[in-house]
């Protein structure tokens, strides 16, 4: 039996290899006296694709620099159960520093089921999970990231600060208030001094102070677009690609979308001579990453650039299958795609047209011709089933459809429940129940057998996702009964029993501040 010792120096030197393997684009690492430590609550290889995560980190260690600070990275671990038999405390990849020791830990949270991942990091960092049983001398938590887009009150009992929405403009003036104060370590009351102060700044939530009212979602200016990759590195999804944004948001109106045209202003474009001058000379793969980088007016010239005149192999982060055409088509092959990736959404013509999505059967059957044509071996559609209103005749109208476009093209679809999130005209919408989507998911499959494959995600893990992004800060303490149980499905289902109604989301009045600070108006929501 490998020792603890042996455990720890080979869970050491897997970190240590995946550093030596990075390339990191903002220069040498600085060894500064502070470090401060961003935290993604997923594993390296998931957390090293996000492009939001990049971009926190460069704000933030570009932020602390001034005062001889630096941003260093610490993931939830691949396998947190071998690092407590290791006895491992969670450390920064850059240095070893031990998170728990840093006076603030910043989180960016992409989605709801990365909550159980936040509470693991702050257990292996040694640090109270709930906000109320921290003292003085702790680290303040601060979190933000997309989820704070739709939903963060579930982090409200974990975190102590939370940035809302884009953290461009919010997350450098925090850190510039967190060094004028000392991080709030000097206290007790120091500490409720800094959190009263930064509650009357616009794009900060702070749950002991707020409560459940929130703040206007925060908007950065377009000046400061577009965020791109800080680091490569080969050991992800992505495998070394620098991704850059051509565009932030989307000028659609998808009603179940929290990245829909009311948020933060819609579509802002980035200049392509910006986004040119931004891809270093030697990377071989792009990414073009936004919620609609299809609709750019621009989209030809961005890949012409990319793939013809850099010779480079180019990725899509969201292709409209309305956006199609033979020349964007013939680029993305010339780029190295084999699969063509679109999404339809509602199974029918019918529920497209409720949902405001604008894809229609002749785009999707457009974009299987193209890719057969190019030599593309494979169509995935991403789909929902469970969508309000939906009945077997939506079901079957898919199945139809589908054999339609697996004659052209090898055709997979993936399939995902629907969850209505905050933030969205299907806000409050039910849960469509476990039972009938795994029972419409079989109709599909059984309609398709041998003709298309069918790759369906939990309807058991979207009911917590659902449970979660519908609820408010009694979610979040939910969540942690369920962790603490074991993390099952079973536990979630327990710990969930006690608690079926889930709040409506209040909205703060905008608290107008002196420059730099800037309160961006918040989407309209429902009441």
């Amino acid at each position: 039996m490998r020792s603890v010792a042996d455990s720890a120096r080979q869970l050491r030197a897997v970190i240590q290899d995946r550093v030596r393997n990075e390339h990191r684009l903002d220069g040498p690492r600085r060894d500064a006296p502070l470090r401060l430590p961003i935290c993604y609550p997923s594993p390296y290889f998931v957390a090293m694709s996000s492009l939001g995560f990049q971009t926190a980190w460069r704000l933030l260690d570009q932020a602390s620099a001034p005062a001889g600070g630096c941003a260093e990275r610490a993931f939830l671990p691949d396998d947190p159960a071998l690092w407590r038999r290791a006895r491992l405390p969670l450390f920064t990849y850059e240095s070893g520093a031990l998170v728990g020791q840093a006076p603030a830990i910043f989180f960016s949270v992409a989605y709801e089921l990365e909550l159980t991942g936040l509470l693991t990091c702050l257990e292996l960092a040694g640090v109270a999970r709930r906000r109320e049983e921290r003292g003085p001398l702790d680290p303040l938590v601060v979190c933000g990231g997309p989820l704070t887009f739709s939903n963060p009150l579930p982090l409200g009992p974990f975190a102590d600060v939370v940035v809302v929405g884009e953290a461009e403009e919010v997350l450098p003036a925090l850190v510039e208030a967190l060094l004028e104060a000392g991080f709030g370590r000097e206290g007790t009351a120091a500490r409720r001094a800094l959190l009263l102060e930064l509650s009357r700044r616009p794009g900060l939530w702070v749950p002991e102070v707020h409560g459940e009212l929130l703040p206007p979602t925060a908007r950065c200016d377009d000046a400061l677009l577009p965020a791109c990759s800080a680091f490569l590195t080969p050991e992800t999804e992505l495998r070394s690609m620098f991704l850059v944004e051509p565009e932030r948001g989307c000028s659609r109106g998808c009603t179940y979308c929290v990245m829909r045209r009311s948020t933060n202003g819609g579509m802002r474009l980035v200049p392509p001579e910006r986004v040119f001058a931004l891809i270093p000379p030697d990377v071989t793969r792009v990414g073009l990453v936004g919620a609609a980088v299809t609709d750019h007016p621009q989209l030809g010239r961005l890949l012409h650039h990319v793939v013809v005149e850099r010779g480079l192999e180019v990725s899509i982060s969201s292709l409209r299958a309305d956006r199609l055409n033979d020349e964007i088509v013939s680029l993305l092959a010339r780029g190295g795609y084999r699969t063509l990736t679109v999404a339809s959404d509602g199974a029918s013509e019918r529920l497209r047209t409720a949902l405001a999505r604008r894809t229609r059967e002749q785009h999707l059957l457009r974009a299987a011709q193209l890719a057969a044509a190019h030599g593309l071996r494979t169509l995935k559609v991403y789909m929902m089933v469970g969508v309000p209103g939906e009945t077997d005749e939506d079901i079957d109208e898919l199945v139809r459809f589908t054999r339609e476009l697996a004659r052209i093209v090898h055709t997979v679809l993936g399939v995902a429940p629907f969850v209505a999130k905050r933030n969205t005209p299907l806000d409050g919408a039910p849960f469509c129940g476990i039972r009938e989507v795994e029972r419409r998911l079989e109709r599909l499959r059984k309609g398709l057998r041998g003709t298309a494959e069918v790759r369906p995600t939990s309807a058991r893990w979207a009911w917590v996702e659902y449970m979660l992004a519908q609820g408010g800060m009694q979610a979040g303490l939910r969540a942690q009964q369920a962790h603490e149980a074991g993390g099952s499905f079973a536990a979630w289902r327990r710990a969930f029993a006690e608690d079926n109604t889930p709040p409506k989301r209040r909205m703060l009045p905008v608290i107008h501040a002196e420059p730099p600070y800037r309160a961006a108006p918040g989407p309209p929501l429902p009441s």
